[in-house]
């Protein structure tokens, strides 16, 4: 009993020596990725593309952060003091380098007072400005068309964003900056998925008389909002998502084609950052 004991105390001491012993290095540092999106509800989480480029196209060596918000102009996202906040965002250090993308002009469209700007001189401008102060503190712009609305008229898409798409084209080409052309992409998708099909991507599905229009070739004027639903009652999250039927916001299945989409146009428009996206 006292031999066994005598073997384990060496046994033990041993593996202790081997313990000490045992080469030990630091780890090198990080060289993180970093990927910004500042935009409105089509690229916003829930009702936008964003959230599924983030989940599912980068690699976990790439800090992915949605800034996109609802209901945004150009000129409402700098004024609420959104911009402020993503441009801290993209002035952090310790990334290898910090892309930001910028994709407006729904709400630019509209015609509410807090939203609307004058397409041909004030949206181009806020664009311009965008891309300046990116630039200064030390990212990378890339500017991105907008996703199109998927409304049909005898079973032509009606891009009714193709001319707000050629001012964002004019500001990267002349300011010189990567652009996502997601306006020509995903209208070439929609038109060629026709208006039946492109119902699939929205956030709710059609009523019947909705999808017997869009069958027909020409998509139904689109319903409002329906009302916020009742407060969740209880110790646990309560924050909620208002999903809806219509022809311009994405639900999962159009979030996930159109984050495709927008990856492959951006492995293409900054070939630094191909290693670092999934197809």
């Amino acid at each position: 009993m006292r031999w066994l004991t005598a073997t384990a105390a060496c046994v033990l001491l041993a593996g202790g020596a081997q313990a000490q012993t045992r080469e030990r290095t630091d780890a090198p540092p990080l060289e993180p990725y970093k990927i910004i999106f500042v935009g409105d509800s089509t690229m916003a989480p829930h009702s936008g593309w964003g959230g599924a480029f983030c989940a599912h196209h980068v690699k976990s060596s790439v800090a992915c952060l949605n800034a996109g918000r609802g209901g945004r102009s150009t000129r409402s996202y700098r004024q609420e003091g959104g911009w402020d906040i993503a441009l801290a965002e993209a002035k952090v250090p310790g990334y290898r380098g910090t892309w930001v993308l910028i994709q407006f002009a729904h709400n630019d469209q509209s015609s509410r007072p807090e939203r609307w700007t004058d397409e041909t001189t004030e949206f181009p401008a806020n664009l311009k400005r965008f891309v300046e102060e990116v630039k200064a503190a030390g990212a990378t712009p890339v500017l991105v068309t907008p996703l199109t609305r998927r409304e049909f008229k005898d079973g032509k898409l009606r891009n009714t964003l193709a001319s707000w798409s050629d001012q964002v084209r004019t500001v990267a080409k002349a300011m010189d900056v990567p652009l996502v052309d997601l306006n020509a992409l995903s209208a070439a998708q929609a038109q060629e998925m026709g208006p039946e099909i492109a119902t699939k991507l929205a956030q709710e599905p059609p009523t019947d008389e909705e999808l017997a229009a869009a069958k027909a070739g020409t998509t139904l004027t689109a319903r409002p909002a329906p009302p916020e639903p009742a407060p969740i009652a209880g110790d646990g999250a309560r924050g909620q998502v208002t999903r809806k039927f219509d022809y311009t916001h994405l639900g999962d299945v159009g979030a996930g084609v159109t984050a495709k989409l927008v990856t492959q146009a951006l492995a293409r428009a900054v070939p630094s950052l191909r290693s670092q996206l999934v197809p």
